[in-house]
């Protein structure tokens, strides 16, 4: 996707919780609607409903691994200010706490000393929460066919039995221009929109929120996706460094931290050894390799990861300089690795771009793969062209997510605006250089953790993302410059889906698994 990092408040006493309490819900299709409203009401409803001043407050209950959970959901807006207490923006957020009964019946939130407390965001740069609020995380999600297929519309959602609701309360952030969260009238969206820019507000949110409901003693963690991974490392220093904020734990899905392993540009070759695995994946997926390496996937990526480091990134630093019996004999095993033609191989000159790729593997079929996620297939309106037309993948979690999250905030939520909940906005400008070089915040995560030993990181990759591939990951983990001693506090988990893991059936499990694990730490 989805990601992916996203751009970056005073929460008043909490309002009464409107109804809702101990809602039950059936496993798949939504049922839950919105309050009864005065007769009268109806007169009103071509008005436009102006988003609450005062965050909305409902409870819940969920079944997480047999367990009942009972939890509080807050959404609100929430105030970026500047130094002299103007606001500048307001941040749209939604929080999940559980609650616990106390000796006189009432709910009461749990102890937060002991209670984990998790930031959630995606990327973009421009995504809004809604991928992992409700893909993996969140008491509720978006539901797909077994392997992430999208099923027809309308959009269903379902209780997630995988809610990580059980391990942590979570608070979801949408940054400036995404979600519900706006630039006031008068300012300058831009100014919460560059790498740095968003560090300082999305931690500024983090440093209101947690005064305003007293969790300064709550251990602390971040989970960011695609280009929110980047947000989380670039957060790591901007917490700790400026508002001593100390994490115990950072998980990063389908990561970018170093954006020169992902740019197919002129005089750069890393992006093209770092991505033949995740080529490799794909064309096993779609059976286009031929023996030996057709037969396990796990012992061909293997192969392939050798083969990159090992093969391909020599003749690639050698440029030119090789011979055309060389070229010859190296193009006739990279096509092997890549599924397609030694003729195409060479056309590219042993250098495939991504949007080559996913047009060139299927293109004898008349089929397109996706970025996001490469087992998906799409159709053009013409093979001849370099590249595919639109990723099906992104596709296919679109209109899914988009209805899911609309019918859920406004009607299980209670959170009624005419406001449109930008998903994802292309008014965010892209953070892959700064300052004329590529970004690079990997330096600022690796001293964050030398500064603070106890901090934890957590990988999640996808073998079919062609949007952050798994090797390019491992490359950056492995040139961070680690101590020895700290080598041991990043851990990587593989899954056999793409960007969204998650939206496959096996992967929103293991995923949850994997996070358990990781929460125990």
């Amino acid at each position: 996707m989805k990601t992916s990092a996203i751009t970056l408040f005073a929460i008043s006493v909490l309002a009464a919780a409107a109804s809702a309490q101990n809602a039950s819900r059936p496993a798949e299709a939504n049922q839950n609607k919105p309050p009864a409203r005065a007769a009268d009401d109806s007169e009103k409803k071509s008005e436009p409903k102006s988003d609450p001043k005062d965050p909305v407050v409902t409870e819940h209950d969920i079944t997480i691994n047999g367990q009942t959970i009972h939890y509080r959901a807050t959404a609100g807006l929430m105030p970026l200010l500047d130094d002299y207490g103007k606001s500048k923006a307001s941040i749209f957020y939604i929080a999940y706490e559980k609650l616990e009964q106390a000796a006189d019946g009432t709910w009461k939130r749990v102890d937060p000393q002991s209670r984990p407390l998790t930031f959630s965001f995606n990327g973009g740069p421009g995504s809004s929460s809604v991928w992992l609020h409700m893909g993996t995380l969140g008491p509720r999600r978006v539901v797909f066919g077994d392997e992430g297929e999208a099923l027809p519309p309308p959009a269903k959602l379902a209780d997630n039995e995988h809610s990580w609701l059980d391990l942590t309360d979570i608070v979801f952030i949408d940054p400036v221009s995404t979600g519900f969260s706006r630039a006031n009238e008068g300012e300058n969206a831009s100014q919460f929109h560059g790498l740095s820019e968003d560090a300082t507000a999305v931690a500024d949110f983090i440093r209101l929120w947690i005064s305003r409901n007293d969790r300064w003693l709550s251990p602390k963690y971040l989970i960011g996706e695609s280009y929110g991974t980047t947000r989380a490392a670039a957060l790591s220093g901007e917490l700790q460094d400026r508002l001593g904020i100390y994490l115990n734990g950072i998980i990063l899905v389908s990561m970018v931290l170093n954006f020169q392993t992902l740019s197919f540009d002129n005089g750069n070759d890393t992006a093209y050894w770092l991505f033949l695995p995740t080529y490799t994946a794909t064309a096993f997926h779609h059976k286009k390799l031929a023996p030996p390496l057709d037969a396990d996937l796990e012992k061909t990526l293997a192969e392939a990861r050798r083969f990159a480091r090992d093969e391909y990134l020599p003749i690639l630093a050698r440029g030119d300089a090789i011979s055309k019996e060389e070229r010859e004999a190296f193009a006739t095993k990279l096509a092997g690795f890549l599924g397609v033609s030694k003729d195409f191989v060479l056309r590219c000159d042993l250098r495939v771009p991504i949007g080559q790729f996913t047009k060139e593997l299927l293109r004898d079929q008349s089929r397109t793969v996706g970025r996001l996620d490469s087992r998906y297939k799409g159709v053009d309106r013409s093979d001849a062209t370099a590249t595919f037309e639109y990723d099906p993948s992104m596709s296919a979690i679109l209109g899914p997510y988009t209805a899911a999250v609309n019918a859920y905030v406004r009607g299980e939520l209670n959170w009624e605006s005419d406001v449109n909940y930008e998903i994802l906005t292309g008014r965010v400008r892209p953070w892959k250089t700064q300052d004329g070089r590529y970004v690079d915040v990997s330096e600022t995560l690796r001293a964050s953790m030398s500064k603070n030993p106890s901090l934890k990181v957590w990988v999640a990759n996808g073998y079919f993302d062609l949007a952050t591939p798994f090797f390019a990951s491992e490359y950056t983990v492995d040139h961070m410059g680690l101590d020895p001693m700290l080598r041991g506090n990043v851990s990587m988990t593989y899954y056999k889906g793409g960007h969204m893991m998650y939206v496959r059936k096996e992967d929103l499990a293991g995923i949850k698994k994997d996070a358990v694990r990781f929460y125990a730490k």
